[in-house]
């Protein structure tokens, strides 16, 4: 073989060689899913085990890229990239959707639940079948409901065992009216504080407490900051796995389906992580350092009246009406 043809030989397969790898990336569609969760916490596990699914079952034709622990903003700033389209997916909460449509607003009425028993179903059915519609039309594709946790009040100044323990004191909560609500009703003083800057926060002792569910409070290192930890259980909300509308056109319709049932296996998975970890946690929140209470939650609950009516002018008496409707139907059978 004379100098040219080896020269011009080696051009043609080096070419072939720096064009295969464009061909591949191109054919693989990479989709980021950003979330509010710490790295160790079950939404991450979760959402790890839906990247893994989603390559395994697509033959690799989409992977998933995830940002955990805030990295692309907070779930305010995360709720509208989705809306966007410059982050595919994510788990906003109710509470960060009711800022498209009030309806959301109704599932974090305090005390609406039970326990677990009676908000997966409610969640998972009726209120489901009601509120993805609404979530379509301003940009948002509920695939399914993953878990969070009922809310417990934590804070540095004294043990919570009555609605009184609450009066004045300097909670912290998310920008959601159900949840300020809900504190307001018992005396507390309320101030939203972004989710990041929450530890300096109570650390410096800007506020006197925060409240979020146990998971939060465990994996967020909150017993660091705070002494008394109060199972309120006040309201209850769960992340759910939403798509932005222009990434789900991107799918095909095999892909969608693939999407929402691996969605709900891992949603299944956070639950019973949660759920199987949550008294450990409380153990581990008490050999921390945190004073534990249990209170009756009766006396609570009859404070709220002031709460229902704040966030019916909120979310609208007709939304109220009809999620407490869907709640009454369920109890009744």
């Amino acid at each position: 073989m004379d100098r040219r043809h080896f020269l011009k030989t080696t051009a043609g397969a080096t070419s072939l060689t720096l064009a295969a790898p464009y061909i591949a990336r191109a054919a693989t569609m990479t989709m980021r899913f950003a979330h509010f969760a710490e790295e160790g916490h079950p939404a991450n596990i979760a959402a790890k085990q839906f990247a893994s699914q989603i390559e395994k079952r697509t033959d690799g034709a989409i992977k998933i890229a995830i940002f955990p622990n805030n990295q692309l903003g907070g779930p305010p700033e995360q709720a509208q990239q989705i809306k966007l389209g410059t982050i595919d997916m994510g788990l906003p909460t109710q509470g960060q959707l009711d800022k498209y449509d009030k309806a959301f607003a109704t599932i974090e009425l305090p005390f609406i639940f039970n326990g677990r028993e009676d908000a997966f179903p409610i969640l998972d059915g009726p209120a489901m079948e009601w509120l993805a519609p609404l979530a379509e039309k301003q940009g948002f594709v509920l695939l399914r409901n993953w878990e969070y946790g009922f809310r417990n009040v934590t804070n540095s100044v004294r043990p919570i065992n009555t609605p009184d323990d609450m009066k004045g004191l300097k909670i912290r909560t998310p920008p959601e009216l159900q949840i300020q609500a809900s504190m307001e009703a018992l005396g507390a003083v309320v101030t939203a504080i972004a989710f990041p800057e929450l530890y300096l926060a109570l650390s410096q002792k800007v506020v006197d407490g925060e409240e979020n569910p146990i998971a939060v409070i465990y994996f967020n290192k909150i017993a660091e900051v705070q002494k008394h930890l109060a199972l309120t259980q006040h309201v209850y909300n769960n992340m759910i796995h939403t798509v932005g509308v222009n990434s789900w056109k991107r799918l095909t319709s095999e892909q969608q389906t693939i999407f929402r049932e691996e969605s709900k296996s891992s949603g299944e998975l956070m639950r019973k992580l949660i759920a199987d970890a949550e008294t450990d946690q409380i153990d581990k929140l008490q050999k921390a350092g945190m004073q534990v209470t249990r209170p009756d939650l009766a006396p609570f609950r009859a404070k709220m009246e002031p709460a229902y009516k704040r966030i019916a002018d909120y979310a609208g008496e007709d939304n109220v009406k009809k999620f407490r409707e869907i709640v009454d139907k369920y109890h009744k059978g």
